[in-house]
């Protein structure tokens, strides 16, 4: 199985709901239509931003298969997958990849916690690398699952064939080097978020799954892209400008944040699903102030309309 190329910046894209909750595949073909106006390396579909865990299996199968429809030739299409049990990993795995998910993303299971030593995630990873019949990236997300996964566990992971990457969301640089300094060849570490995408890249990483990819595909790309032609002013300068946005659609105020940032632009945020609620207007107002202040406001008058 040849190794994916996961270079780039990848938007983990919210799921498209209705007033009613029901999902709309028609507005995800939407969004990914219009962000792939840009320059991105493809798609994340069923994230921690697409609400993942609010789906039924036939809403994920149907959700995939949405972005998949609308996927330009060239773009890659990552599906998350993770689930509670090795098992409905594995059927869900499989579904994806069918549906025409490039790779699958498997958030660690966390509901018995105490039990998530190294021995029983390591073997998950490996059963449901050794079931998948498509590449897997484990995806580190403590601010979630309220496990972060060791250095020497992912380095364990690595050493399946079919484990090609780590999407790494904790936002710790020094474990993103440790890890690459000690995996196979070919190993790549994807950031899980922009407020760390210029450090994670300068320890090795190959580029991110970005919320702020999203709504900000200009500043997540212009990072990546000063960064490898070595103009590292501009990157930081870039760096420094979208880490108070992402905060805000991340660790702040979330998944309804980020769907009211896309409504803004002319996209399809729309509905979250309960419990989770929609930003009040006081936080709308500020995070229109962030977005003004980023210029995002230009993309829907000139790039993304």
């Amino acid at each position: 199985m040849s190794i994916l190329n996961l270079s780039g910046i990848f938007p983990p894209l919210p799921t498209a709901f209705d007033h009613d909750e029901n999902l709309l595949p028609g507005k995800i073909r939407f969004n990914i239509e219009k962000l792939s106006r840009f320059d991105l390396a493809g798609f994340l579909i069923l994230g921690s931003n697409g609400e993942q865990v609010m789906l039924s299996e036939k809403e994920k199968i149907e959700a995939i298969s949405a972005a998949r429809e609308a996927l330009p030739e060239g773009r890659l299409l990552l599906a998350g997958t993770g689930c509670q049990s090795t098992r409905e990993t594995i059927s869900l795995t499989r579904a994806a990849a069918a549906a025409g998910a490039h790779a699958v993303l498997v958030l660690n299971p966390f509901y018995y916690k105490g039990n998530m030593n190294h021995d029983e995630l390591v073997r998950h990873y490996y059963d449901v690398a050794d079931a998948s019949p498509v590449p897997v990236l484990v995806y580190n997300m403590p601010g979630n699952t309220g496990i972060d996964m060791t250095s020497r566990m992912i380095i364990t992971m690595a050493e399946h064939p079919n484990i090609i990457g780590l999407k790494e969301s904790g936002g710790n640089v020094a474990k993103m080097g440790e890890v690459l300094g000690n995996v196979k060849p070919g190993f790549q570490v994807l950031a899980g978020g922009a407020g760390f995408l210029l450090p994670a890249l300068a320890v090795g990483a190959v580029g991110g799954i970005l919320a702020s990819a999203n709504i900000a595909p200009v500043h997540c790309l212009s990072i990546y892209s000063s960064f490898i032609t070595g103009d590292f002013t501009r990157a930081r300068e870039m760096q420094h400008s979208i880490i108070p946005l992402n905060a805000a659609v991340t660790a702040r105020w979330g998944v309804p944040a980020l769907k009211a940032a896309m409504d803004m632009l002319g996209l399809y945020g729309g509905h979250v699903r309960r419990p989770l609620l929609p930003v009040n207007d006081d936080v709308g107002e500020q995070l229109t102030s962030l977005m003004n202040g980023n210029n995002l406001m230009i993309y829907k008058e000139n790039n993304i309309q």
